[in-house]
């Protein structure tokens, strides 16, 4: 059974994470999320689901704007062969969210740790870092320091490495 916002909520709650929300009409793209600025301060994130060749599963955080070279990412991250997105279902089943909604809180939902949560370097210089709770239509703001907190409670502790600005690959 996938995780509600509320339960995700009492969680936070539970680690003494502070983490002020505001609902919104859905939001499916980072140029739909981008009319939301002015309101919410920090860091806003997009989140790209990942699997390499060897199928293993990559969850990558960075900012909403960042340019992220999908053929160079894999050799930073030490994967197996150049990335593709992960299914619909796949995302589903590991996050617990459907596409539009990927979240680095999908990570609740992911019990027996399959997924590698990466979060760019970029993104982590920001006090605060804005997610959608599991569902598109609220935002969630937390502290970095929290994020990752978050994440080490999950069985998901994040490797923070520099994915924007790769230098992409030849061909």
């Amino acid at each position: 059974m996938t995780t509600t916002p509320d339960q995700l909520f009492a969680y936070l709650d539970g680690l003494g994470i502070v983490h002020p929300t505001i609902s919104h009409p859905p939001l499916f793209t980072v140029e739909q999320s981008q009319t939301l600025r002015g309101q919410v301060p920090g860091g806003h994130t997009k989140n790209l689901f990942l699997r390499d060749k060897k199928q293993a599963v990559y969850l990558v955080v960075a900012e909403e704007d960042a340019e992220i070279d999908l053929k160079s990412l894999h050799r930073v991250l030490g994967a197996s062969g150049r990335f593709s997105f992960g299914s619909p279902d796949l995302l589903r089943e590991l996050l617990g969210v459907a596409p539009g909604s990927v979240t680095a809180f999908g990570a609740i939902n992911d019990k027996e740790g399959r997924v590698t949560v990466v979060l760019d370097a970029a993104l982590m210089e920001h006090t605060v870092i804005n997610a959608h709770p599991l569902v598109n239509t609220m935002t969630t703001s937390l502290g970095r320091e929290d994020l990752v907190k978050f994440l080490e409670s999950t069985g998901h502790p994040p490797r923070i490495e520099r994915v924007t600005g790769l230098t992409p690959e030849p061909g």
